[in-house]
């Protein structure tokens, strides 16, 4: 079994998908470990998106996700990292395959509905970012 982590971002939540985004998980297998509704702070965004820091797009990208609310989720399943981001589908919604949630959700490239972690060390550190040992069950 492997952990990854996710969020439903502020778009997505505030057009009313979070119901539908967490179906779609269940039904894919997933065990959902851990949930969270979260309103960050900027500087909260920006310590969760820090490698992207040098970026042209970090200001947008930290405000956008301090915008709103988003539902932070931690999701087990055999190889959840790779399952996870298959069932997102590509970072632009216009490019992301029939029957993903990016395409089913997401509205451009900066408004892609979700974020998932890209490997093993990623996971560890987003799920530590805003989960204590206590809060996954």
């Amino acid at each position: 079994m492997e952990r990854t982590f996710a969020v439903i971002k502020p778009d997505a939540f505030a057009a009313g998908h979070a119901g539908r985004i967490l179906a779609r998980i269940h039904e894919a297998g997933f065990t959902l470990i851990g949930m969270k509704k979260i309103w960050l702070s900027e500087v909260q965004a920006g310590g969760f998106y820090h490698v992207h820091r040098d970026k042209p797009f970090f200001a947008d990208l930290t405000g956008f996700m301090s915008s709103a609310p988003c539902v932070t989720l931690v999701l087990e399943a055999p190889q959840a990292i790779r399952r996870w981001r298959e069932l997102m589908g590509a970072t632009d919604p216009g490019k992301a395959d029939e029957g993903t949630l990016r395409r089913e959700f997401g509205t451009s490239i900066g408004r892609n509905a979700l974020h998932g972690s890209d490997a093993p060390d990623t996971a560890a550190f987003e799920i530590g970012y805003f989960f204590s040992g206590m809060e996954l069950l």
